[in-house]
């Protein structure tokens, strides 16, 4: 079986050419003028994605490594027509689906229709082609369609091609099965439906749409693919354990080699997935120390598999199961940049080196640089040394972790140790021009309260602004690192140990920050003690920029690096988990108030109504992650991902209790220590932390409501109280008549005495009774932040 899937595999690169050959084909492939067709009644069904080719003209593309892999129909003749029919699984995705189409199923006329494949498609549809059906040959239509189609089937199949390229050199071991449609119609413009055995979710339709500057891919809906929902696909290989050495040149090129091991998952497997920024370029990769070919991705856009990221690497031979292999590659580029005065940025910062997703791994990490620069990375010091005009350290981590950045600056360094751990805080001697007096941006206060870790670029969302301050980028160094020293212990002492003992903090240029492994990025911003163009009123500018943001991103050292996830429906849990850990430190720091005005900026930014009428916390339920950020409300994920993340922790806090609350987050931290945790399992969990009789043992309601729904309810209450009976109603409002929540009315019955009665509330008015002792001083509806609500 060994020696048959290795000659396999060469007699396919043997009609491919080598790896780049085959790209080449890909991009550069034409239309067969042999096989074009006047068809009728043709379907094609790829899993839950429904095709109907009911009149037009349909040509195939030529071979490429043997096998068709492209198709064009257009529905040019009289009565001429195409259908796609798409029914999502349950009601968040119709929901999704409905928001931008106007129906919760996809049901599309389309008038062309552009193929790209690896499976079984073209023999599928020829299979169709009997003696007494309509369809035949119609070689007259193939100039017409060649000479329209042709470009625009090459720049979409130069989009997939690195996509492409892995399933047609990794069969027959690895399964193929990748289709994609660029469909388009007088109604809609051009719109994609996909199904993607490499995807999380494998069924995908969306839609590229402009808006501001900004080019969109909005996703109408995405879910697994019917034959995978109760098997979902598992990874072809795994890595780990990596070894980089990287050199920095004074004109800020980073040059490195990277040794990681791979273990297949199956034998014969004759390609490996990898990503890597499209700014580092591989020069050239081995396996065992034989060389290897490896396939980037040349085109510059993005697509729907979520950017142009992967990379193909074909090891000589078929790689066995059992075996651990070596992979080298050594790759470079330009991904650091000057912001002026010194003040360098760092734009690639875990995805610099070949990556294989989020897998723990050891990592020993070795830099050549300047030597009148610092260079900050995870991990213990094994060598720091200087030689010439450059400085070499090496580090290496002393547990594994999911990615490993570096950062670089001229620094001032200030150092905590605080028991068995060390915080090191990095601070630029100098400050960025764009901070500097009579060109200063003021930050946005909604933007900065809800900072993301990933799609911020720097300075993005800064408002412009003037102001005479004259801040300096030392202000307050001594001032973080006793905090985050602080908000260390505060953490540690309630959910464990984090990533790594040793933790550094550095700055970026940016309105925001970035968790990683021992390694934290640091706006700029914070590290000012007058904020440029801060006004008085921007209470939550301050509190965000010297308090959220910097404890934000600590808490990441648990909730995102020995906690971890494994889709991006559940990353909301990460984010919001870190937000509202921030939270409790401002809250013990601070003071309860400061708690709340954070959670106060939160509700104002999801009730803002955007272009088309609509709260922002009605673009989606929060498991919708990044798909919350598009054309028709781009504040969506930011706001709904950490704004209303954190009041779905805050009300589980209130559901609870404090002591129960934290017992929780512990538990959490201990049970999926350096695992993936999913909603599903987050929701089990905190269940088992309610107090005893709670009207919903299973927190079923309470995910359904705010995890899985949308909606923020207006609750009123009227009572009455007669003798030693309090009796009254909480009306709600403003929700789909099927919400219901549970919301504490707190009865003061002394100065220093209170009980709560929670009502769980129903379309209209709930009402309650409550027999007392006594006749109560003060009745009020959720005074303390329990509930989400206008």
């Amino acid at each position: 079986m060994r020696g048959l899937l290795a000659l396999l595999f060469l007699a396919r690169l043997a009609s491919a050419g080598t790896a780049a050959d085959l790209a080449r084909a890909i991009r550069e492939n034409s239309f067969d003028s042999a096989e074009c067709y006047r068809v009728r009644d043709l379907t094609l069904a790829e899993e839950d994605l429904h095709l109907y080719f009911t009149d037009g003209h349909l040509i195939f593309g030529q071979p490429v490594a043997g096998k068709r892999i492209v198709a064009l129909f257009t529905a040019d003749t009289e009565g001429g027509d195409g259908e796609v029919m798409l029914l999502p699984p349950d009601r968040a995705e119709r929901r999704s689906l409905d928001g931008y189409i106007d129906s919760p199923n996809l049901d599309e006329r389309f008038e062309s229709a552009l193929l790209l494949f690896t499976g079984d498609v073209y023999d599928r549809i020829k299979a169709q082609f009997t003696p007494d059906s309509s369809n035949r040959k119609s070689p007259e239509a193939a100039a017409a369609l060649e000479e329209r189609w042709t470009p625009l089937m090459r720049k979409f199949a130069a989009t997939y091609q690195a996509r492409l390229a892995l399933d047609l050199i990794g069969q027959p071991a690895r399964p193929a099965g990748l289709f994609l449609a660029a469909l388009s119609n007088s109604k809609r413009g051009a719109f994609e439906v996909a199904f993607d055995p490499e995807r999380q979710e494998q069924i995908l339709a969306g839609q590229f749409v402009p808006r501001g500057g900004t080019l969109y891919f909005d996703t109408w809906t995405s879910f697994t693919a019917r034959s995978l929902r109760n098997a979902p696909p598992k990874p072809f290989a795994t890595a780990g354990d990596y070894r980089i050495d990287a050199a920095i040149g004074a004109d800020l090129l980073l040059t490195a080699v990277t040794h990681v091991k791979v273990k297949p998952a199956l034998d014969g497997l004759a390609a490996v997935p990898f990503n890597l920024t499209p700014d580092m370029q591989i020069a050239s990769a081995a396996v065992d120390g034989r060389p290897a070919e490896v396939l980037q991705h040349e085109a510059p856009q993005a697509n729907m598999r979520g950017g142009n990221e992967l990379i193909v690497v074909v090891p000589p031979e078929p790689l066995r199961l059992g075996r651990e292999y070596d992979f080298e590659f050594h790759h470079s580029g330009k991904v650091i940049q000057d912001s002026g005065g010194h003040v360098l940025f760092v734009g690639a910062r875990g995805n610099w080196y070949p990556a294989m997703g989020d897998l723990f791994a050891v990592y020993d990490l070795t830099f050549r640089y300047p030597r009148d620069l610092d260079l900050v990375t995870p991990g213990d010091v094994v060598e720091d040394r200087q030689e010439g005009p450059q400085r070499i350290t090496r580090r290496r981590t002393s547990a594994p972790i999911r990615v490993a950045g570096f950062n670089l600056g001229n620094y001032e360094h200030a150092i905590v140790a605080h028991g068995p751990y060390q915080v090191d805080v990095c601070a630029n001697r100098t400050l960025e021009p764009a901070l500097q007096p009579k060109s200063v941006p003021l930050l946005d206060p909604r933007a900065a309260a809800l900072v993301t870790r990933d799609h911020l670029d720097p300075l993005a969302d800064l408002a412009r602004a003037t102001a005479d301050t004259g801040p300096g980028p030392l202000d307050r160094l001594h001032e973080i690192a006793a905090e985050m020293a602080s908000a260390l212990d505060f953490m540690a002492s309630k959910f464990g140990p984090p990533a790594l003992p040793h933790l550094t903090v550095s700055p970026i240029p940016g309105a925001f920050g970035q968790g990683l492994p021992g390694l934290i990025y640091l706006s700029t911003l914070s590290y000012l003690k007058t904020v440029p163009g801060e006004r008085p009123a921007s209470e939550t500018i301050g509190l965000v920029l010297r308090n959220v943001l910097q404890t934000h991103e600590l808490a990441h050292q648990w909730w995102g690096n020995r906690v971890i996830v494994g889709s991006d429906r559940d990353n909301w849990l990460m984010e919001a988990l870190a937000n509202y850990t921030a939270l409790l430190y401002l809250e013990k720091t601070n003071g309860r108030q400061a708690l709340e005005t954070m959670l106060d900026s939160y509700r104002r930014a999801l009730l803002e109504k955007g272009s088309n009428g609509q709260t922002v916390e009605s673009s989606g339920p929060i498991v919708l992650g990044t798909r919350l950020q598009n054309s028709v409300e781009p504040r969506g994920w930011r706001d709904i991902i950490y704004g209303k993340g954190s009041w779905i922790v805050q009300m589980l806090r209130a559901r609870m209790g404090d002591q129960p609350f934290f017992s929780m987050l512990a538990e959490l931290a201990r049970r999926y220590d350096r695992k993936a945790v999913t909603t599903g399992q987050f929701r089990e969990l905190a269940a088992q932390f309610l107090p005893p009789h709670s009207d919903d043992p299973h927190l079923e309601m309470f995910f359904d409501q705010w995890v899985y729904g949308t909606g923020i309810p207006t609750l009123t209450m009227t009572y009455s109280v007669k003798g030693n009976t309090l009796t009254g109603k909480v009306t709600q409002s403003g929700v789909d008549p099927d919400f219901n929540v549970a919301v504490p009315i707190e009865i003061q019955l002394t100065r220093d005495r209170s009980i709560a009665k929670w009502v769980r509330t129903e379309n209209g008015a709930a009402a309650f009774t409550v027999a007392l002792n006594q006749p109560p001083l003060k009745v009020t509806l959720d005074p303390h932040y329990a509930v989400l609500r206008k």
